[in-house]
């Protein structure tokens, strides 16, 4: 039996944002975009909707006022009247403006009617440091997100997953937020698939595989995952990387498989330490795993404190391949000394 290929085009992050836009766009008469300076000439901040408004017209690609309550009402209304918005909260440190909109109402119509109300909207929010934007313009607040029960959270690390995740959460029935990170926008361009491109909600990539540590990540900081991996292989270590891709739903079998093979996770996110969702995957780890961990699980993640704007307090901030390689050598050494004792 041949093997079915898949034509692609190589794309950008931006670029693989859009094709999935205008290729539900094109699928399906409900779908349609709202957001601050989503239409032509500009098509958004980051060019992620550039070209749709004169393709669809701006009946289906409708830049709004600068109200994120007002993107997020009307997109929630919507969706209950039967159309698949796609609103757009330019920066995801906006949310905090719409969080009523968004947790009070999208999150929970579907519960308080019984099922017989869906909200089908999908946020999509650029969020993350590197870009020098400042305190208020470069959160990651995704834990505020898996906080909230009823939401779909999902963070894509490539233009390929990019696509997939955000056709998904289109397609999907539920509320579903999109993080975006921006220095992803205008990474080297990847091959990307042409039409319809779908990665299920709720399942993790092994992007390397490994038998001594596992490395848990999502977003661009599974690239210095897999940087620190590199190095430790020239170690003689071999560290498995998961790309969670999905937080809600989480794939937890691959999590536990992984993990229970390995004996040891280090898990890596940029936003800040704190009640960040590394927490919650360390938890959950240590409650399913605690006969077969050899070593506490280890967090690498942002600092506790407000992103910087000064470009060399800024690269501190965020983590890095080497605080990944230097966790991941105190959590085998931590297991070596236990095992020896």
């Amino acid at each position: 039996m041949s093997a079915i290929t898949v034509e692609t085009q190589p794309m950008t992050g931006f670029q693989a944002l859009g094709s999935a836009l205008d290729d539900a766009l094109g699928r399906d008469p409900s779908v349609f975009l709202l957001g601050e300076d989503i239409a032509d000439p500009g098509g958004g901040v980051f060019m992620v909707s550039r070209g749709l408004s004169t393709k669809y017209g701006r009946d289906r690609v409708r830049a709004t006022p600068i109200s994120e309550q007002a993107i997020m009402g009307a997109a929630i209304g919507a969706a209950v009247a039967g159309m698949r918005p796609v609103a757009e909260i330019m920066l995801m440190d906006f949310l905090a403006v719409c969080m009523d909109q968004l947790s009070n109402h999208a999150a929970k119509l579907r519960y308080m009617s019984g099922g017989q109300t869906t909200v089908p909207i999908t946020v999509r929010c650029a969020a993350g440091a590197g870009m020098q934007f400042g305190a208020q313009h470069s959160e990651m607040l995704e834990a505020w997100l898996t906080h909230i029960p009823g939401l779909k959270v999902v963070v894509p690390s490539n233009p390929a997953d990019a696509k997939g995740l955000l056709t998904a959460c289109i397609e999907d029935p539920d509320p579903c937020v999109v993080v975006e990170q921006s220095l992803l926008y205008f990474g080297p361009p990847q091959p990307v698939p042409v039409g319809r491109h779908y990665v299920p909600l709720g399942v993790a990539a092994t992007l390397r595989p490994g038998s001594d540590i596992t490395l848990l990540s999502y977003g661009r900081q599974v690239h210095d995952a897999m940087a620190a991996a590199q190095r430790l292989a020239e170690e003689g270590v071999q560290a498995e990387v998961i790309d969670l891709r999905s937080l809600v739903p989480l794939d937890e079998e691959t999590i536990l498989e992984s993990v229970g093979r390995t004996r040891h996770a280090v898990v890596i996110h940029e936003a800040v330490r704190r009640s960040g969702f590394g927490a919650e995957l360390a938890a959950f780890i240590g409650e399913r795993l605690f006969d077969e961990l050899a070593a506490p699980v280890a967090r690498v993640t942002g600092a506790n404190t407000p992103i910087p704007y000064a470009k060399a307090l800024e690269d501190a901030f965020v983590p890095t391949a080497d605080a990944i390689l230097v966790a991941a050598r105190a959590t085998l050494a931590r297991s070596r000394t236990r095992i020896g004792g």
